[in-house]
């Protein structure tokens, strides 16, 4: 029996020095085989580098938009009007129920923030990404993928190479097998239902299979985070993660603080590799 293929990809590249140095260190190790960067937070263009230093191909490397932390990259007056973004709730009430005018205002905001997102990208990291995620999965909400689609199929045309991108969404059975933060699995299925669908009838490839959510809390532990993640997995499977080191920024920022370097700990442990080699897992940079 040969080795199952699997993307272990760390979001949030970029977000913190502490985060990133963490993420690195695994990447190095090959303890993770992809990695999403928040290209609108400042250190990016810094943080960048290391990934480059890795080589194409060893680690996928791609942009984890982002719609809810830290500030836009340029104006956003109706998303954004005090300079920085909203919370995932306030942005889920702001683009689910737009219409009309409205929405081709939101539409307008949206397409250029996130092309300046993907230029930010390439500048630092002197490619185009491997593939495109979401930040709290915003590019799967309908109206942000719609955007998302359409300025993906301008930039990089058909018959070249382009991203993949994320589905984050899995069937009910395999959330419920998993049986470990089965309400937002399920959330995120409905909101992004359709999603792979829509990606690939615009020709652009995408994971089957989805896993890795969890309370982000210390009292969980992440072996049995990751334990669990690997059951019930889809033909082209991928699971997210989010180790890294604790700093000052962090807490200044992201609610999921603790969590991170237990995490960390765990992947680069002994027992993380073993947990790999019983379920016969190689990682990989793509579905």
């Amino acid at each position: 029996m040969g080795f199952r293929p699997l993307v272990l990809c760390a979001d949030d590249y970029g977000l913190t020095e502490g985060v990133s140095r963490g993420i690195l260190a695994l990447a190095e190790r090959g303890r993770i085989s992809a990695t999403g960067a928040m290209a609108n937070m400042p250190g990016w263009p810094r943080l960048a580098a290391p990934l480059r230093a890795l080589g194409h191909g060893i680690i996928g490397v791609g942009l984890h938009l982002n719609l809810t932390t830290g500030a836009p990259l340029g104006a956003m007056p109706g998303l954004a009007p005090a300079g920085a973004f909203p919370r995932l709730g306030a942005l889920l009430r702001q683009v689910l129920p737009v219409r009309g005018a409205t929405r081709a205002a939101m539409e307008g905001e949206l397409a250029a923030e996130i092309a300046r997102q993907l230029d930010a990208f390439e500048q630092a990291h002197g490619a185009m990404p491997d593939f495109v995620d979401g930040h709290q999965h915003v590019h799967a909400l309908p109206v942000v993928r719609q955007v998302l689609l359409r300025l993906l199929s301008q930039r990089y045309p058909a018959g070249r190479r382009r991203p993949w991108l994320r589905d984050p969404s899995d069937g009910l059975a395999a959330i419920l097998r998993r049986g470990v933060s089965a309400d937002k699995a399920v959330i995120v299925a409905l909101l992004s239902a359709g999603f792979r669908r829509d990606a690939r009838s615009a020709s652009f490839d995408t994971n089957e299979g989805f896993s890795g959510f969890s309370p982000l809390q210390a009292a969980t532990p992440a072996a049995r985070v990751l334990e669990r993640a690997l059951l019930r997995l889809g033909p082209r499977p991928l699971i997210m993660c989010h180790p890294g080191h604790v700093d000052a920024a962090l807490r200044a920022l992201d609610p999921a603080v603790e969590s991170r370097p237990l995490e960390l700990a765990y992947l680069a442990s002994a027992d993380f590799g073993e947990l790999l080699a019983k379920h016969r897992i190689r990682l990989v940079p793509r579905p």
